[in-house]
Formats: C-alpha cells, structure tokens, sequence
C-alpha cells in the first residue's frame, strides 16, 4: 500500500481490524422504492439493500478505469490503512508530518493521543471513513479536508 507522506511508507493493514460497513441514507421515490421491493418479492434480490448495494457496484464497475486514473491522479492510497501510534511517533521524531491520503479506510489507533496527533499529521484526506477517537478528531478538524 503506498501512501503519500513525506517519510517512507509502510503498510500497517492488519489482518485483525475488520472494517465495518458504512450506513449511507437515500432518499427514493414512492415507485422507485415500489419497484425496488417487487423485485424483492420475486426473488431477484434477498432485500432492498442488495439490490442498492448490486446498483451501486454495478455503477462503480462502469466507471472503473475513471476510478482508477483519479486514484492516480490524487496520490491516494486504495484499501485500508491503520495508522498507528509508532507510526505516528516515528514522523514526529524525524520531524517530517505525514499527509495521509486514502480512498478508503483510514483508521488512527485509539491509544493515539490528541497531541501526538496534532505533531505528527499534517493533512488528512479522506475518501470513505475516518475511524479515530472523537477527541483526535476534534484536534484534527482543521487538518482534515
């Protein structure tokens, strides 16, 4: 997984952290969504959210090599990165912050503190999650774009 920091990268995805599905609410119309549970009710999907999730595959398969030329294009790392503490202590020592960019995932440890944080990230952007305490968040806010 490469990343766009300022001191080399190197992946901390660990086989034990289990990303958890984002919730996202839409707003449909009363014959979209009446559409939607017929094919339900046929059997061509188990429920509303496959079908939407299936929609939404399909449009992102469509648009793949788009995808891709952006991720380029932007320098973001595509997955799934957990910063951790030692990480974070490593970037401020050598006194190069990091700028972290993901289409993703990012997850800050939550033994990261608040100034730790602030020391050693410089900018974070984030297409997806940003899972972190509330109070790294809070001391991140206007690093976060």
């Amino acid at each position: 997984m490469v990343l766009d920091w300022r001191m080399p990268a190197r992946s901390t995805t660990s086989a034990a952290l289990k990303p958890l599905d984002e919730k996202v609410t839409i707003n449909l119309g009363y014959v979209d969504l009446g559409q939607i549970d017929l094919l339900v009710q046929d059997g061509f999907y188990g429920n509303r959210s496959d079908l939407i999730r299936t929609a939404i595959r399909n449009q992102l398969a469509q648009h793949a090599e788009a995808v891709k030329q952006s991720v380029a294009r932007k320098t973001l790392a595509l997955g799934i990165h957990h910063i951790t503490a030692d990480e974070l202590k490593a970037a401020k020592a050598a006194g190069q912050p990091l700028q972290i960019r993901v289409l993703g995932l990012a997850s800050i440890a939550p033994d990261v503190t608040p100034a730790l944080a602030l020391a050693a990230i410089e900018s974070i952007v984030v297409l997806g999650a940003l899972h972190a305490s509330p109070a790294v968040k809070a001391a991140l806010a206007q690093r976060i774009r």
